[in-house]
């Protein structure tokens, strides 16, 4: 037979998903409800439309979400408890020819797990609730729960041992809240109808704790639905395992009179005596005494395994928060892994078609440009073609290796430079503190002697007569005095003068840059309002222009690392440099004249 095609519905909404984020894909699965409950649906049809749904990885999809924080989802819990739903009737009925070992014992009992991880939740926020309201919705969502997990393992009749031996489901049963006990002694119900010898293949230490607690039931409480619950169960193992009775008689020694002491006339009388009538076939009725005694081991046994028990629960929840985090830092990680790998792979595949369009263009040109040229001159347009690709070749090659040696020495280079700054900034601070050192006190150098002073004096006398000094009148001086006087003050005059036409024309030039700025950043004639106008009008513009870089730049200073500040820790206090000073005047001077 021809293969059928895939459903519609089902590819669209695998292709929205893919497209979709991450936080609306809760909402988009939830369309799978009304695709799967479609009433025009036949048996073959549906099993079909769930092998879609498997084979594009929705299933997959709603395994996620259950794993992850339900709180954060779109309608929180509701939407939690509906996606289990859906998993489950996405697996019942599915029967997987690609790779089935995969799914049956790895996919079904992980989302088994998830299913009751789901469950625990849904039982400690309905136990926290105060409002009546809350409570019911947590009930409610809670039962969707409880359901989907016997339809699921009702469909696969292996994952009922699987819901047996796991810890969760003790965890489950184990409650003293009597709705939530009720439920999940219903779903143990129906784990021993499906399957009612499967008492007998689980581990000693499950059967034993799963009793346990039955019997604890019926010894703590007196709620008749809790009772008629756990005297169902007893009785449905008794039943369809016989070997199990001798261990209720050798076990609970008091359960025969705490059955008909504590449960008769409760409203189910007729599994109490089924059960009781079982009891004694096994074992012959003893005395009253030991009757009382047995009774009382029971009750006492019951209640400290159940202490024992609630006591080493209340140790769990550390246990629980350091496996669910190590649990999401596995699994952000697997998801980060898998985000790379695929971004990986899409980036292969774009360079790959890129390559190979490229490729394409390349010969598509080589061939028209073959039937331009002329035959004689082939040989020489290859060579040269040839010789711009290896240049072309040498000249990335190179671009590579010289910035994969930039980035390798650009460590070096700046350690290198900090270095050279603090050891500047060391000498500048050691020169300084010499500078600032006292003068040592002032020694009287050594007289002279006579002789020491004759020998002197004749010396001097002989380089006077050697170079006598020329002789110039009082007049001549003074003279002379006035006259470097007066060029000395044309001098300094002129001097002032030069120094103020710089200063205007360095003004003016750098006057005229910021209105090229101001002109360069302008709107179009068109576009012109009074408020520009009034930018090019206005003096104090370039003043604000100016202050507003300034105090950028001081702000950019202060993010410098300490090593580059050392210069200026170590500058002279007194002394201002001078082309900070002329800068200051040359940008903030406006206009004006002489």
């Amino acid at each position: 037979f021809p293969m059928a095609a895939t459903d519609p519905q089902v590819l669209a909404l695998a292709a929205q998903i893919t497209e979709s984020r991450e936080q609306d894909i809760p909402l988009l699965l939830l369309k799978l409800k009304g695709i799967l409950s479609s009433p025009s649906l036949r048996c073959e049809e549906l099993n079909k439309i769930k092998q879609d749904i498997y084979d594009y990885g929705l299933t997959q999809y709603c395994l996620l979400v259950l794993k992850q924080d339900h709180s954060q989802l779109h309608g929180a819990w509701a939407t939690a408890a509906q996606i289990a739903e859906i998993l489950s009737h996405c697996c019942v009925g599915l029967e997987v020819k690609e790779d089935p070992e995969e799914f049956y014992k790895t996919f079904l009992p992980s989302a088994i797990d998830s299913l009751l991880v789901l469950g625990k939740r849904l039982q400690a926020r309905f136990i926290r609730a105060i409002k009546e309201k809350e409570k019911q919705d947590f009930l409610h969502w809670f039962q969707i729960v409880t359901d989907a997990i016997c339809w699921l393992f009702g469909g696969h009749i292996q994952l009922a041992a699987c819901v047996l031996q796991n810890d969760r489901f003790l965890q489950l049963l184990i409650t003293d809240d009597v709705e939530t006990a009720i439920i999940m002694m219903s779903v143990l119900h129906n784990i021993l109808r499906i399957n009612s010898s499967i008492l007998l293949h689980i581990e000693e230490e499950t059967l034993h704790s799963v009793l346990d607690e039955l019997v604890y039931k019926l010894s703590s409480t007196t709620n008749p639905a809790v009772g008629s619950a756990a005297t169902k169960l007893l009785l449905l193992v008794a039943k369809h395992c016989k070997q199990l009775v001798q261990l209720f008689t050798a076990r609970y020694k008091g359960l025969k009179g705490l059955l008909s002491k504590h449960w008769t006339g409760k409203g189910f009388d007729r599994e109490v005596n089924q059960l009781l009538d079982l009891l004694y076939l096994e074992q012959s009725s003893e005395k009253g005494g030991m009757q009382k005694q047995q009774q009382a081991a029971c009750i006492i046994q019951a209640a400290w395994r159940g202490f024992q028990t609630r006591k080493r629960l209340k140790k769990l929840p550390q246990a629980v928060i350091t496996l669910q985090r190590s649990f999401r830092a596995k699994r952000e990680q697997e998801l980060q892994h898998l985000t790379k790998q695929k971004e990986d792979e899409a980036l292969k595949l774009q360079m790959q078609l890129q390559r190979q369009r490229a490729m394409r263009l390349f010969h598509e040109r080589q061939l028209a440009l073959l039937e331009v040229v002329h035959a004689s001159q082939v040989n020489k347009y290859m060579q040269e073609v040839e010789e711009k690709s290896a240049l072309t070749i040498q000249r990335f090659w190179r671009g590579y290796r010289a910035r994969r040696l930039f980035h390798q020495q650009k460590q070096s280079l700046k350690e290198y430079k900090a270095a050279v700054i603090i050891q500047r900034a060391a000498c500048k601070f050691l020169e300084k503190r010499r500078r600032r050192r006292p003068l040592s006190p002032w020694k009287e150098p050594k007289g002279l002697t006579d002789e020491q002073r004759l020998a002197l004096q004749q010396k001097v006398d002989d380089y006077i007569k050697l170079h006598p000094a020329p002789q110039m009148s009082e007049e001549r001086s003074k003279e002379l005095h006035m006259q470097a006087q007066s060029k000395l003050a044309q001098f300094l005059l002129k001097s002032r003068l030069d120094q103020r036409a710089a200063q205007r024309r360095e003004a003016l030039l750098a006057q005229v840059n910021t209105d090229v700025e101001l002109l360069m950043n302008a709107p179009g004639l068109s576009e012109t309002t009074e408020k520009d106008l009034g930018a090019f009008m206005s003096r104090s513009i370039p003043v604000a222009t100016k202050a507003r870089q300034t105090h950028n730049t001081m702000l950019k200073h202060t993010r410098w690392p300490w090593w580059k500040k050392l210069e200026d820790e170590f500058m002279e206090d007194d002394v201002i440099p001078d082309d900070a000073i002329n800068r200051e005047l040359e940008t903030l001077f406006i206009g004006g004249r002489k």
